[in-house]
């Protein structure tokens, strides 16, 4: 199985066309050879059935033993220019009358009692020879004579040679034919299997800088369209994960340069000259601030690896979202109020997750909302529980500027903020949504964001149970 599997494709299918074919002369050689044998056997039959039926009539009309000496040299002048035949006559008391050829009958053959069963028996004489034969009664008229035995057999030498000549005529043309179909074959899989070739020289010279690259679907037979079209999609998948890690790698280069290079600008400068310990003190705290941020940003990106591998494991815990969203509005109340902004919750419902990291997501999508909001507007989320779908909906509204939507495929990617002059801002590294899309992917969720009626809202999908099986569960409790 090994070797079979280091074997070029080619080499395959070249031995299976080769083998395929050589079977298939194979099984016809062979029929055709017992074709003929039949006809041998038949024709043999024939001629044997002829010579008793001449042998039955010359005895029918002997009438004494004088007559017999006219059958033998009537006998071989009727058996002048036919093929090598025998012919054998045996009284019923076990004598031999006639004899004629090297067949050397068999003694079952011309006994009273066996005559008739013993058509169509082949043997083999002392001198090699082989022979077909038959036996059968005749009745004679002579006394004491009635039923005689006749044995009638036929040389089958000239068969076999040409049966010998037949199968080695047979042998070489299939050996022959092997290797032409072998050939045949290998040119037929090269020519076949040169669309693969053109594929996978094309693919070679597709390259992380060139994977705009497409292969040719028009170009391929019909069984490698598939194909083709699966490793087209592979490279557009490929381009577009290399184009977010290539603006994953600048986001995050930027991120991080703007706080090192605050703290370095600072500290150079505290550095510059002597200064006092008030001095020293702010600058401490500037820095202190920067770390923060850095940390915060290390933590998110920690938190994402994680969860991009699957090692984040969350609890199983029942989680009343209503309660989680009234807590988080009573968190960012004093933020609302001061911008004159309303929060408001209608709606109730339970789903099973952590706690902790649900809160989160609301979290990061509730504050999103709030800074997003005009003063004097409104924060409203709706809770609903469709009927015909086991799942629960978090609807986070926000009035405020719609998203332009060339932005809102891109919103929950990292360090991508809508919004370019809070590029480098203090409010966030634009982690926040993507770890809510995270976080409801590791609850098997959802999250999404459409604009309607300068209304902004982020729908966060969560599986749950149906409120029917809840309460049934319930009663049981």
């Amino acid at each position: 199985m090994q070797l079979m599997k280091r074997m070029s494709l080619t080499f395959r299918l070249t031995m299976l066309f080769a083998c395929a074919s050589t079977a298939v002369l194979l099984a016809l050689g062979l029929l055709v050879g017992r074709l003929v044998e039949r006809h041998f056997e038949e024709l043999d039959m024939e001629v044997l059935k002829g010579k008793m039926e001449l042998a039955r009539d010359a005895l029918r009309i002997a009438r004494s033993p004088a007559d017999l000496d006219m059958f033998s040299q009537h006998l071989d002048d009727a058996l002048t220019g036919h093929a090598p035949i025998s012919l054998a006559i045996r009284r019923a008391d076990g004598r031999h009358v006639v004899a004629v050829g090297h067949a050397e009958f068999p003694d079952a053959m011309l006994r009273p009692a066996t005559a008739n069963s013993m058509a169509g028996a082949v043997w083999t004489n002392s001198e090699g020879k082989t022979f077909r034969g038959i036996s059968g009664l005749a009745q004679v008229q002579i006394k004491d004579w009635s039923p005689a035995v006749i044995g009638v057999a036929i040389d089958m030498s000239p068969h076999e040679h040409f049966m010998a000549s037949f199968q080695r005529a047979f042998w070489s043309v299939v050996v022959l034919a092997a290797i032409i179909n072998g050939l045949l074959g290998w040119g037929a899989v090269r020519r076949e299997l040169a669309p693969v070739r053109t594929i996978r020289q094309r693919a070679s010279e597709i390259t992380a800088s060139h994977l705009d690259q497409r292969l040719d679907v028009e170009s391929v037979p019909p069984e490698l369209v598939e194909l083709v079209q699966t490793l087209n999609a592979m490279l557009g998948r490929l381009e577009e994960s290399f184009q977010r890690l290539s603006d994953f790698s600048s986001d995050l280069a930027h991120e991080l340069r703007t706080p090192v290079s605050n703290m370095l600008t600072q500290t150079q400068v505290i550095l510059s000259r002597v200064r006092s310990a008030d001095e020293y003190r702010e600058i401490l705290y500037s820095n202190a601030e920067e770390f923060e941020r850095l940390s915060r940003m290390m933590s998110d990106m920690l938190f994402l690896a994680k969860a991009d591998h699957g090692l984040v494991s969350p609890f199983k815990e029942e989680v009343d979202i209503a309660a989680e969203v009234r807590d988080l509005f009573s968190f960012f109340e004093v933020v609302a109020e001061g911008r004159d902004i309303r929060l408001a919750i209608t709606g109730e419902g339970n789903v099973t997750g952590d706690r902790a990291l649900l809160r989160r997501a609301i979290s990061n999508v509730v504050s999103n909302a709030i800074r997003h909001t005009r003063e004097s507007g409104m924060v409203r989320a709706s809770i609903k529980v469709p009927p015909e779908k086991n799942e629960l909906v978090l609807c986070i509204e926000n009035t405020g500027d719609p998203i332009p939507p060339e932005h809102i495929p891109r919103l929950f990617d990292r360090f991508y903020r809508a919004d370019s002059s809070r590029q480098g801002s203090s409010e966030g590294a634009g982690l926040g949504l993507a770890i809510a899309r995270s976080i409801l992917a590791l609850h098997r969720g959802t999250v999404n964001v459409h604009c309607a009626d300068g209304l902004t809202c982020f729908e966060m999908h969560l599986p749950c149970r149906a409120p029917a099986l809840r309460s049934l569960e319930a009663k049981l409790a």
